[in-house]
């Protein structure tokens, strides 16, 4: 039977509209740096771009964490990502799997106003 492990921080949800159309309020502001702030240190983008390229849409913990720092390492950056709402990760058995939590794409993508 597998366990849900709850994100840390609540879980992203589509917040803005593009940043050209209108200005972010002091929350949406807040919970978007946040997520930036996360994905600003070069180990947790890299976490965060095998797990969304996985061709399954979710990968275990042992198919990601070659990013050139230790385990413990991996384990601090993945947590500081499920923290952030960015992720979201399953124990099945000894194993962690690991996904982007869904619409995270979606609102960062147009909240930059992509393909504008």
């Amino acid at each position: 039977m597998s366990k849900l492990l709850e994100p840390v921080a609540p879980p992203t949800e589509a917040c803005c509209a593009p940043l050209t159309s209108q200005e972010l309020t002091v929350e949406q502001s807040e919970f978007v740096a946040a997520m930036f702030k996360a994905l600003g240190d070069p180990v947790r983008l890299r976490l965060f771009s095998k797990i969304a390229s996985h061709p399954d849409g979710e990968a275990c913990v042992c198919e990601i964490a070659d990013v050139g720092v230790s385990q413990p390492t991996v384990s601090h950056h993945l947590r500081r990502l499920r923290e952030a709402g960015l992720i979201v990760s399953e124990r099945r058995g000894t194993w962690i799997y690991y996904r982007v939590t869904p619409s995270v794409l979606a609102a960062m993508s147009g909240m930059l106003g992509a393909g504008v």
